[in-house]
């Protein structure tokens, strides 16, 4: 099976990239900057470009292109960054497969932000989208890949908080307990809906071979936690004390509106789709993904 991957040199596109490759996938990555034989220059402004054909000739397409959302504050330039590096580089992509003569299953990116935050509710791929910037924009996100929708099978893959070793937020998150001042941020209580990267690299590899999945599909364990207890556990893999609040007056400070929509509040997400699917969750539980990841 031959799949190209957008934005395939960052965290999860390096891991996918791998773990396909291992699983006998042929591999080619779409990326601005070459550097290895199965890289692609892509510049999606160029619809005339070679990267065109590479993906009108795939059987899979998988889209993570986009800048980290919490690599700095967002301010109206950085929104405005963040949109058109996911919005731009998808829409081509749709209109690449829709003109493929057999066009390839796409799976794009998506965040569970859509749900915005409801420390109430318990979100599934039913729900209707929040009412905020990063709400708006993973809807704005996924209009742009179900343009591709009247062609090919399309999953959209809601992603939560991928815990990996070697990348993503578990870095952040684990050190200060290694400095044995680690401990909630903020009231603690906001959910934290993680899943850790064996389980997601487990779910996108699910959806491409089962026909069944499309549409919205959540990529997050059954158990999502508060932020306390994910402290707490992170602690306990450590064996490091986790009393040391992080004051949510100086989360704003630092970050701004990104620290309510990314941090200080959350929202409860359940991986519907793949429970009713019987996905076995490799890591059901944040103990059991700390445990791995951490001990």
């Amino acid at each position: 099976m031959r799949t190209v991957i957008a934005g395939g040199s960052g965290f999860l596109g390096t891991a996918l990239t791998a773990a396909l490759r291992s699983a006998g996938h042929e591999v080619v990555v779409l990326t601005r900057a070459p550097r290895a034989a199965h890289h692609v220059r892509w510049d999606p402004l160029d619809q005339d470009a070679p990267w065109t054909d590479t993906v009108r000739t795939a059987d899979v397409v998988v889209n993570l292109a986009g800048e980290s959302m919490t690599a700095g504050r967002w301010t109206p330039k950085r929104k405005a960054s963040l949109r058109q590096s996911r919005i731009v580089p998808t829409h081509a992509l749709a209109a690449a497969i829709a003109a493929a003569a057999r066009p390839p299953l796409f799976l794009s990116g998506s965040a569970v932000g859509v749900y915005g935050t409801d420390a109430r509710e318990i979100f599934n791929e039913s729900s209707p989208p929040g009412d905020d910037f990063l709400a708006h924009l993973c809807v704005d996100w996924e209009a742009a890949a179900l343009a591709a929708g009247a062609a090919t099978r399309v999953v959209l893959l809601r992603t939560g908080v991928v815990l990996g070793r070697n990348g993503g937020a578990l870095p952040q998150l684990v050190r200060p307990f290694r400095f044995f001042v680690g401990g909630p941020i903020g009231s603690g209580h906001q959910a934290v809906s993680w899943i850790h990267l064996d389980d997601w690299l487990g779910l996108v590899r699910f959806a491409i071979g089962n026909s069944g999945v499309s549409g919205p599909f959540n990529l997050t364990a059954p158990a999502p936690v508060r932020n306390a207890a994910l402290a707490e556990a992170i602690g306990r893999a450590l064996h490091r004390p986790s009393v040391m609040p992080a004051p949510a007056f100086l989360v704003r400070l630092a970050l701004g509106e990104m620290a309510d929509a990314a941090i200080l509040q959350g929202q409860l997400v359940q991986p519907v789709k793949a429970l009713a699917f019987e996905y076995r969750f490799a890591y059901p539980t944040v103990d059991e993904a700390l445990s791995q990841l951490l001990g």
